[in-house]
């Protein structure tokens, strides 16, 4: 059925409707959750957050056919939420002390970045643009208009992200 048509039955108060279109952008959801936080139950978390506020707030959807971009701007706003949360606690592993500056020798150095490593060097704004843009497939438009961002910034912040990413590999400095 038509995202438009489905996401007006959604409206109306129509359970399965909305059910229909949210199990349809689960899975890319919990993808650009786990981006952010970088764990399983967090990431799934922010999946059943993400589906509560949409299902609560579809109602103030004014433009059907925009329900996919509208969905990832709550997706991505629950994830920042939810890594600012973790920023502020520090966890230490109780065998801390017997494990800090414990490297080898023997270690060897990864020879292979994966793209997380590389994206977690970026800030939330880059990471933001960037998932939509090479994830999604947004246009640079589109994605100023899901992150309520000037055009120009938009652009800006994608360049700026991009040099950053290349400038980590071309220097190895992944962490």
């Amino acid at each position: 059925m038509d995202i438009s048509k489905l996401v007006k039955k959604a409206q109306k108060g129509n359970d399965q409707a909305f059910l229909e279109l949210f199990q349809q952008y689960e899975e890319s959801i919990y993808r650009i959750a786990y981006t952010y936080v970088k764990n399983k139950e967090d990431a799934l978390d922010i999946v059943q957050d993400t589906a509560y506020q949409s299902f609560k707030t579809i109602g103030s959807l004014r433009e059907p056919q925009y329900f996919k971009a509208w969905l990832f701007k709550i997706a991505i706003n629950r994830s920042i939420d939810t890594y600012k949360k973790k920023q502020k606690v520090i966890l230490f592993p109780t065998d801390y002390t017997e494990h800090k500056n414990l490297r080898t020798n023997d270690e060897d150095i990864p020879l292979s970045v994966t793209l997380q490593q590389l994206l977690d060097e970026l800030d939330m704004n880059e990471k933001s643009v960037i998932l939509l843009k090479y994830y999604q497939g947004y246009t640079i438009q589109a994605i100023s208009d899901i992150l309520e961002m000037p055009l120009g910034t938009t652009k800006t912040i994608l360049y700026r992200g991009l040099a950053k990413l290349r400038q980590s590999l071309e220097r190895g400095e992944i962490s």
